[in-house]
């Protein structure tokens, strides 16, 4: 290969890896701003570990994880009869407005701004 061609392959490799780099740059400044949220907002009554808070479960691996599946924890019936697992999207609608999804749970905190929603989802799924 000449140098000719060994440049035009180092270059488009280079505009490649370039192209994907704002999107992995833009979901790490989506979780950085996640973690400040969920600080703010839910750590007073949630950790990020498997351990279980009196006020509320642990969400340590939360996405992907059954509905009130944190082991050990006392959920309210409202949410334990919800079923399925949580995704991005049952923890917006969650996070969202807690007593829309689950009547009579135990949640009353919500999150109202979508990206702030968008951030500490992006966050928790970091954190497995």
């Amino acid at each position: 290969m000449r140098v000719s061609g060994l440049f035009a392959l180092l270059v488009a490799s280079v505009a490649a890896g370039a192209a994907f780099a704002p999107k992995a740059f833009a979901q790490d400044a989506l979780a950085q701003n996640g973690a400040a949220t969920f600080n703010a907002q839910c750590k007073s009554c949630h950790t990020v570990t498997a351990a279980n808070s009196p006020a509320g479960p642990g969400l340590k691996g939360v996405v992907g994880r059954k509905v009130a599946g944190a082991p050990g924890y006392a959920y309210s019936k409202a949410l334990s009869g919800k079923g399925g697992v949580w995704t991005d999207a049952s923890l917006d609608a969650y996070l969202s407005n807690p007593a829309a999804f689950a009547p009579g749970g135990k949640m009353f905190t919500r999150v109202g701004d979508a990206r702030a929603r968008a951030a500490v989802i992006a966050w928790l799924k970091t954190q497995k």
